[in-house]
C-alpha cells in the first residue's frame, strides 16, 4: 500500500528547514544541525509527515491554504529525508571532532537541497530517489 501525502506540506518543510540549515551554516552551532538531524531522522522513519515541520504545516498552514490538495507519494520524500539525515550526521561528526570545514561543507550542501526544494519546488532527493528506482527497473 502506497501512502500520499499533501505535496505542499514537504515544500513547507523545506522553507523551515532552510532556515535551520543557514542558522546552523552561520554560527557553526552543533546542537542546531543535532535537532535538524532528529527531524530528518523522524521522515526518514517514519515519514515526512510526523516531522514537527509536518505537524505545523497540518494545525497551521493547511487550514489557511486555498489551493487545492494535490498528493504525491510518501517514498520520494522519505528518500529525501534520509539524504538529509546522512549530511546531518556528517555535520555533526564533524563538528565533534573539530573538522570544521567538513561540518561547513555538508551542511552547506543539505541547505542547497532545502533551499531548491523550498524556493523552486524542485526536491533533489525526490529526483534521485526516481533516478534509483529507474536504474533498478531497467536491469
Amino acid at each position: 500500500m502506497t501512502v500520499s501525502i499533501d505535496a505542499r506540506g514537504p515544500r513547507w518543510s523545506a522553507a523551515i528547514t532552510t532556515v535551520v540549515l543557514a542558522t546552523a551554516l552561520v554560527t557553526s552551532n552543533v546542537w542546531i544541525i543535532a535537532f535538524q538531524a532528529i527531524v530528518f531522522a523522524i521522515g526518514a522513519l517514519r515519514g515526512p509527515q510526523f516531522t514537527p515541520y509536518a505537524l505545523i504545516f497540518k494545525s497551521l498552514i493547511k487550514p489557511r491554504l486555498k489551493s487545492p490538495v494535490t498528493f504525491e507519494d510518501v517514498r520520494p520524500p522519505q528518500f529525501a529525508q534520509a539524504v538529509g539525515l546522512g549530511f546531518a550526521l556528517v555535520a555533526v561528526i564533524a563538528s565533534v571532532t573539530g573538522a570544521g570545514g567538513v561540518f561547513t561543507v555538508a551542511v552547506a550542501f543539505a541547505l542547497a537541497a532545502a533551499f531548491l526544494n523550498a524556493a523552486f519546488n524542485f526536491c533533489l532527493g525526490c529526483q534521485m530517489y526516481l533516478l534509483i528506482l529507474r536504474a533498478r527497473t531497467a536491469k
